[in-house]
């Protein structure tokens, strides 16, 4: 018998069992967090840069860029976020994790070069729109495969720590606005954007990511499946477990989705994560500028984004451990209704210590609100069908992530960029509401 309580291991194995970890913990899987939290990581940092260097480029001439247009190249990456979310979520099941993983991460690479060399407007927006078709595609398969990876009854708090990545790779995206935006000018902000090609594709490439066990098994390549689940002492995956093979099959996984037990549940994740990715690509975009807009100066105005983020890290490791425990429906929905609370004290003029202190609270619940949407598609699909799953409502959210840097451009364009807070203070309401309806439409499908 394996340490997980399976039958041996075929021939060939043996000798990969006998020297298993004990039970299935986080240090166990260890190495496949690390390289999905490195992937997030420069996922968290191309998307922030934006927003870290937005003023300086509207203050560029030479560049002539307004603020209605960048709002509308916002929306641009996070257009191409959506395209490749959806693509990605069927794609994967099909060709498996670490190929798409690769090509995304080479692609946004290849995205933010683009963006470096632009020479206007356009040619910026199309390097966005390329960089978020690797980055749609990057997120929904890493959060299915930490999913798949954690140690039973600790999704929640491993989806909290993987989205750690992205709010400290928004930090450093923040301090290179900071520091070198200033002294080398905002396209060197964005060459740091090709670093995930010289460092994370590689290790990727190298095969330090493992396949996942479902989709290997579902490739009818039976003795891999259960060699990867003992090497990191998961339980060796059951046919139930694994997406359906065949090219036909990806309709039907789709079609999944709405299949009784579900049917209801489906759509209302799909609000929530719209509300959630509006808040966290409408505030990540415009927040400096909503701040100046206030009356705060440009180098505090910059800071709010560091600080918000650098609460959202702590927010990921609060509601992690809190979701574990309550499930992560509840405090998806009361982190929404506090996000929505900070939102509105945002939109007042505060001493400036103290709005320090309310941007990061606000930033405790705002990113952990959407990461618990993800979490909670784990509760609601089985296994087989969580990649396609999660595909989807980050998909379909990334047009919550289209509406809100549009929205914050357009508000700006009108001089009325401090309504931005009060409109972001409703989607958390919204998202509050479609998420706290999650269990009662799980259990009216099933009745």
């Amino acid at each position: 018998m394996s340490p997980t309580g399976t039958p041996a291991s075929p021939a060939g194995t043996s000798a990969v069992s006998a020297s298993l970890p004990a039970r299935h913990t986080f240090r166990s899987v260890a190495p496949v967090l690390a390289l999905c939290w490195l992937a997030v990581f420069f996922d968290g940092m191309d998307v922030s840069v934006y927003g870290a260097v937005l003023p300086h480029m509207l203050d560029d001439p030479s560049l002539g860029l307004t603020p209605a247009a960048a709002g509308a190249i916002g929306s641009w990456v996070t257009f191409g976020m959506l395209i490749g979310a959806l693509g990605t979520g069927t794609l994967t099941d099909w060709l498996g994790h670490r190929p798409v993983l690769v090509t995304s991460v080479l692609v946004f690479s290849a995205g933010s070069a683009a963006c470096a060399v632009a020479g206007g407007p356009a040619a910026f927006g199309a390097g966005r729109f390329l960089a978020g078709l690797g980055l749609g595609g990057l997120m929904p398969i890493c959060l299915s495969t930490v999913m798949e990876f954690a140690p039973p009854g600790r999704a929640a708090l491993a989806t909290g720590l993987l989205m750690t990545s992205y709010h400290a790779g928004g930090m450093v995206a923040t301090g290179l606005g900071l520091t070198l935006a200033p002294a080398l000018g905002w396209r060197s902000v964005f060459w740091a954007g090709v670093l995930p090609a010289v460092i994370a594709a590689p290790l990727l490439l190298l095969r330090l990511l493992p396949e996942s066990p479902g989709v290997l098994l579902a490739k009818g390549r039976t003795a891999e499946a259960h060699a990867v689940a003992d090497r990191y002492g998961m339980a060796r995956p059951a046919p139930a477990d694994a997406p359906p093979p065949g090219a036909k099959s990806r309709l039907g996984s789709v079609l999944a989705l709405f299949r009784p037990g579900v049917r209801w549940a489906t759509p209302l994740l799909w609000l929530a994560s719209f509300c959630g990715l509006l808040l966290v690509y409408g505030v990540n975009t415009w927040l400096p500028q909503m701040m100046r807009t206030s009356g705060y100066g440009l180098t505090s105005s910059v800071s709010f984004l560091l600080v918000i983020n650098a609460g959202g890290i702590a927010g990921m490791f609060l509601a992690g451990r809190t979701a574990d425990r309550f499930g992560p429906v509840a405090v998806s929905a009361l982190w929404f209704l506090l996000t929505a609370a900070g939102a509105l004290l945002l939109g007042r003029h505060l001493p400036l210590g103290l709005t320090y202190v309310v941007v990061a609270l606000t930033g405790i619940w705002l990113f952990s609100a959407q990461t618990m949407v993800y979490a909670a598609v784990n509760h609601v699909f089985p296994p087989a069908d969580r990649t396609t799953a999660m595909g989807w409502v980050t998909g379909i959210g990334r047009t919550g992530a289209v509406v809100g840097p549009w929205l914050g451009g357009v508000l700006a364009a009108g001089g009325n960029g401090r309504l931005g807070f009060a409109v972001f203070a409703s989607a958390g309401l919204l998202g509050a509401a479609a998420i706290a309806l999650v269990a009662v439409a799980a259990r009216r499908s099933r009745g």
